[in-house]
């Protein structure tokens, strides 16, 4: 019996931002999706907008399992965690350990391949790893728009200080992410509810469908 799986299940158990004050929790499930979403993205941006020859697929892979170690570790907030080389140095000495431990749960033929997953070191891994950091961060972002939104001050400034964090990468990819969809992220349901390219509201579209749809059943009703 192997209990890897069911131990990556447990990543919703994982909650994020333990220092603040939250509207809403975050649990580490959740927010990988959140980063595989957005790494592929990255991924297509760059191959579609500059010209790179990423995998989206597996970025969207590396970033599903980026935070996995954290079932065994926690989430460790990231004051604390960069609070100085040394703290950096040997919570990265205990990821390792929490991979390993991981990697320990699953048959011995498989090790390697979700061992290089987690800790992205396939040599075609290492062009993506900026790219899955980067997403890692806009994820981040999305949730401090979220809680300011909620009306939640608290998020204010890590919301500034990520932000500049993701200019100083100098990703094409994550700059144009950041330009063309976050602001999407601070509008109301009614206000993202278009499609750009035929102005038509979905609820319109909706209705539309409707209108064919629910005829067409009344005379099979009345058929019958």
């Amino acid at each position: 019996m192997y209990p890897f799986f069911a131990m990556l299940s447990r990543m919703k158990y994982i909650n994020r931002w333990g220092l603040m004050r939250n509207t809403r929790s975050e649990n580490i499930c959740e927010h990988s999706l959140e980063v595989a979403l957005v790494a592929h993205a990255l991924a297509t941006i760059g191959n579609k907008k500059f010209g790179k020859s990423y995998d989206p697929q597996r970025a969207a892979l590396l970033a599903v399992l980026h935070d996995a170690p954290e079932i065994i570790t926690g989430d460790m907030p990231t004051p604390v965690k960069y609070h100085s080389e040394e703290i950096r140095k040997a919570y990265g000495e205990v990821e390792d350990m929490a991979v390993e431990h991981l990697v320990s749960m699953l048959p011995p033929e498989l090790r390697d391949e979700y061992r290089e997953i987690m800790t992205m070191g396939g040599q075609a891994d290492q062009a993506l790893k900026p790219l899955v950091k980067a997403a890692d961060k806009i994820s981040a972002v999305i949730k401090c728009v979220e809680e300011r939104r909620s009306g939640n001050r608290d998020f204010s400034k890590a919301e500034q200080t990520i932000t500049k964090a993701i200019q100083e990468m100098g990703l094409p990819e994550a700059d144009y992410f950041m330009q063309e969809f976050l602001p999407s992220y601070g509008l109301t349901i009614e206000e993202q509810d278009y499609t750009r390219e035929a102005g038509l509201k979905f609820s319109e579209s909706s209705q539309m469908v409707f209108s064919k749809v629910l005829p067409e059943k009344s005379r099979r009703r009345k058929k019958g």
